[in-house]
């Protein structure tokens, strides 16, 4: 049987942007992993011309990553980072976990609406159905209804396990894993 120590002993973190690494390293950050293997993905357009140059995409990459270090520079975690490349995101994933021997993968959800995701590729649910290994789906940034109807999105109680809030449907979704 796997423990939540267990689970969070060699955590693999696949981040997108910049934005998806602080909101999936922030509530990371509370559940205190020793060691975070963070990867970026370049995916590779497979015979079709790319959408931006490789330099590009390494600079963003390590844009990405010094988000990480910074949200785990307080912390005793110890943060390792890594670039790949892949035409199938969720596979790539899966293979560094395999060869980094992750005891799980964790990740925060992105905003995107349901065409998007069919249009795209579903990685989340490749992840969740293709892993061999615990997937773990953080909270993400959360949304709130204003008094004047307007939408704002806000951080999530990541720190606060016991805390709710509402989803954009307004259904009440536990921050945290517990």
């Amino acid at each position: 049987m796997t423990t939540d120590a267990t689970l969070t002993e060699r955590v693999l973190m696949p981040v997108a942007s910049d934005t998806d690494a602080r909101t999936t390293c922030r509530a990371l950050r509370s559940y205190s992993p020793n060691q975070v293997i963070a990867i970026h993905i370049i995916e590779k357009a497979g015979g079709a011309p790319d959408k931006a140059g490789v330099e590009q995409r390494r600079n963003n990459a390590q844009s990405i990553f010094t988000a990480v270090d910074d949200v785990f520079e307080t912390t005793k975690t110890a943060v390792e980072t890594e670039i790949r490349y892949g035409t199938a995101i969720a596979q790539a994933i899966v293979d560094a976990a395999n060869e980094h021997s992750a005891s799980t993968i964790v990740f925060s959800p992105r905003r995107g609406g349901r065409w998007v995701r069919l249009l795209t590729g579903d990685v989340a649910l490749s992840l969740l159905t293709e892993s061999n290994r615990p997937v773990i789906v953080l909270p993400g940034e959360l949304e709130e209804t204003l008094s004047d109807g307007s939408v704002a999105a806000s951080e999530s109680a990541s720190t606060d396990t016991g805390r709710t809030a509402p989803n954009r449907r307004g259904r009440t979704r536990r921050s945290g894993l517990g």
